[in-house]
């Protein structure tokens, strides 16, 4: 049997950093991703796992119905809409292509499975400059975006609480999960399901989408509003295996 192709696009950055000592001065810049503790959740299972970092999906992202048909389930991760909507020809080169959330909205009606993951550039995002609301995208998830920053920081932490046990993303987890440190504010839609909660605040919620099903997950995959205590906790790789078989409909 062919393997779950499963694609996250996003959790990458650099930072750069200026050093003063006395009257001279350097900089240095690093390169980091966020996904040492995701990808390792896949290993030994029928899930291949492809990620796509932040700085490669404006060229790279597919860009046809027949390309995004090579993946069962996508993710897009800490990444603003813009990295998507503004590709090299577009930014660079003045030139119309196609809307890749447009795009995407076509192959989940068509049977594709997309979440949406929380962080500082996700949903509405930090300053609101991750800017998925009013767009293709929010029409599809589960929940409805706000148009302002949208971060709920909990550094004393927050309990999730499952509301549906019986659902399958959650099969096998109970229901003692570890705090997280702070996820994005969401609306659920009427016509959603949420299958936990953190506060008040949707944090897994799932919606059936013409042949396809979206879901969101409202907090970080890792550091830092998935603690080490979460991403170490022995239902981690579990809840992430649950989701992309679930998304995938497999």
């Amino acid at each position: 049997m062919a393997k779950t192709r499963f694609l996250l696009v996003g959790e990458s950055w650099v930072s750069a950093s200026t050093h003063y000592k006395g009257w001279d001065y350097f900089s240095s810049a690093i390169y980091e991703t966020g996904v040492e503790y995701l990808q390792p959740a896949f290993d030994g299972t029928d899930i291949d796992f492809i990620h796509m970092p932040g700085h490669a999906a404006p060229a790279a992202f597919p860009r046809s119905l027949d390309a995004l048909g090579h993946y069962d389930v996508i993710a897009l991760s800490d990444i603003g809409a813009n990295s998507l909507l503004l590709p090299p020809e577009t930014w660079s080169g003045g030139q119309s292509s196609v809307n890749r959330l447009k795009l995407l909205v076509q192959w989940v009606e068509n049977g594709g499975g997309l979440m949406m993951c929380g962080g500082y550039l996700s949903f509405s995002g930090i300053y609101a400059s991750a800017k998925y609301y009013r767009s293709p995208i929010e029409n599809v998830l589960p929940v409805d975006i706000y148009t302002f920053d949208d971060r709920v920081e909990t550094p004393e932490g927050a309990k999730p609480e499952i509301i549906d046990d019986s659902h399958p993303l959650v099969d096998g987890l109970g229901k003692d999960w570890p705090e997280l440190l702070g996820f994005n504010e969401l609306q659920l839609k009427s016509d959603a399901h949420l299958v936990a909660k953190v506060g008040d605040h949707p944090l897994l919620a799932v919606r059936a989408v013409g042949e396809g099903r979206t879901l969101i997950w409202a907090s970080d995959i890792g550091p830092h509003w998935c603690p080490k205590t979460f991403a170490e906790w022995q239902g981690y790789a579990k809840l992430w295996q649950n989701v992309v078989h679930w998304l995938s409909g497999k």
